[in-house]
């Protein structure tokens, strides 16, 4: 047997030529250890419950053999109606389920089956009308979904298998009521494919509601890291964090790096921040639009920009190819996802960096990693080539440090302004004068009180004065 009919190629598994053309030309070779195991279990037609390690290819795991037992639905016929969903996947955040359905369209590409993805802040009519066209494959996020079953442009009664992917982050968003619904829409007898990254026991306990006797597939410890993964974790100062992502790029001579942020505030915040400091930057959160979320996304691929600064929305399952580190620039408040947050990098095979930066206030949740990883992470001293910015500067939080900023220790300290002088004025004597009180006139009644006499009244006591007349500026009627 040639290495390229090796029980771990793709050379070797029982699929049509079209699959197998679409693989090459993606330049797959060799299967991943979660590939080789679950492959031939999906293709035999038996519910699976897999554990790997992010990033090790269960998107292929599931894609390739479900193209493949739908190969005998694929047809020419235009009308929709020939064109029922028979596969449905299911994930958890919008770019992941773009990113499984770009896949999925490439692993299709030479075969006549449809696919199709919806999720939310989209508009739903393009979506509508590609759904009325008829897809085989349907790669969907719960909420939009319901939207689609709801107003009747999706409908799942001819569903065969069924996919969900991530399930553990499914169930940490709240999706567990949606996916309850949405399977009570599937019919009884369908294969189900439940692939997580870690399997607490809140997704055995979802995967003995829905899997009917599941082939269990953990090519791991679950929660492990990615052995391809160097990890390192500084103690650093809070107002040093900056200064060290830098100087970790500096030294290790990176290209790209995603740096994780535990809240969208602070990811807008530091991405600006390492903007000013003159790093090509993107940020990518939840207060983002889809359309910005996409193009961020996108501008990090083709390497636009070098950091992609992100919260956990990015964590789970982007396969971007080659970024060389992670920075988790907040050690992440779920131990879970500090795993996640790594495995971005490293990926298929190749080598990556984790830095983490930890601060005398993350005692606490450095304990929990530690915990997760089953060892004592050693925290190493950083030292900086780079001065540490001087006076009060902005460190991308909501407070400053420091007296002065920067700019202002770089120009001189202002002087006591002197007196500009003013242009002679001509002499006048009278204000040479000593001041001298005004002489006290005799005292006299107004003048239009002058020469009148006070009429008298009969019977009037001599005692009582009579009203004084008042200066008026409109006479009365």
């Amino acid at each position: 047997m040639t290495s390229s009919d090796s029980p771990l190629s793709f050379a070797a598994l029982a699929l049509a030529d079209p699959l197998k053309r679409a693989v090459a030309e993606m330049g797959y070779t060799a299967m991943t250890p979660i590939q080789a195991q679950a492959i031939p279990v999906v293709l035999a037609g038996q519910d699976v419950m897999g554990a790997a390690q992010t990033g090790t290819g269960k998107t292929a795991a599931f894609s390739l053999p479900l193209l493949q037992r739908l190969l005998k639905h694929e047809n020419p016929s235009l009308s929709p109606a020939r064109h029922p969903v028979r596969a449905l996947v299911l994930l958890p955040t919008r770019e992941l389920a773009d990113q499984v359905a770009q896949q999925v369209k490439l692993y299709a590409k030479h075969t006549q089956l449809r696919s199709a993805v919806v999720f939310g802040g989209m508009d739903m009519k393009p979506q509508t009308e590609e759904l009325r066209k008829g897809v085989e494959v349907l790669v969907a996020t719960p909420g939009r979904l319901l939207d689609h079953i709801e107003a009747k442009t999706a409908v799942l009664n001819q569903v065969e298998y069924v996919v969900l992917d991530e399930a553990d982050r499914m169930l940490d968003i709240g999706f567990l009521p949606d996916l309850q619904r949405i399977l009570s829409y599937l019919p009884k007898g369908r294969t189900t494919l439940l692939f997580s990254a870690t399997f607490s026991p809140e997704i055995r306990r979802l995967a003995a509601s829905y899997l009917q006797d599941p082939v269990t597939i953990e090519v791991a410890r679950p929660n492990a890291a990615a052995a391809t993964v160097e990890q390192h974790f500084y103690r650093v100062d809070d107002d040093d964090k900056r200064r060290a992502v830098r100087q970790v790029l500096a030294d290790r001579q990176l290209r790209q790096a995603f740096v994780f942020c535990n809240s969208k505030l602070g990811c807008a915040r530091l991405a600006r921040a390492l903007e000013r400091d003159g790093l090509k930057t993107t940020a990518l959160h939840g207060d983002k639009s889809q359309d910005e979320r996409l193009k961020s996304l996108q501008a990090f691929k083709d390497g636009s920009v070098d950091l992609l600064v992100a919260t956990d929305v990015a964590a789970r399952g982007l396969a971007i190819k080659d970024v060389p580190a992670v920075f988790n620039y907040d050690v992440p408040f779920n131990a879970e996802d500090y795993v996640h947050r790594i495995g971005r990098t490293g990926r298929a095979g190749a080598s990556g960096l984790a830095v983490t930066l930890v601060t005398r206030h993350d005692s606490r949740l450095l304990a929990e990693v530690e915990k997760l990883l089953g060892k004592k992470a050693d925290v190493e001293h950083l030292s900086f080539e780079e001065e540490r910015p001087r006076g009060r500067f902005n460190d991308g939080r909501r407070h400053w440090s420091g007296e002065r900023t920067a700019r202002e220790e770089s120009s001189p300290r202002p002087t006591q302004r002197r007196a500009l002088p003013t242009a002679a004025q001509p002499a006048d004597p009278f204000f040479d004068q000593p001041y001298q009180p005004p002489a006290e006139p005799p005292e006299q009644p107004p003048a239009w009180e002058q020469n009148t006499a006070h009429p008298t009244r009969p019977g009037l006591s001599a005692n009582i004065k009579p009203k004084r007349k008042v200066a008026a500026l409109f006479k009365g009627t």
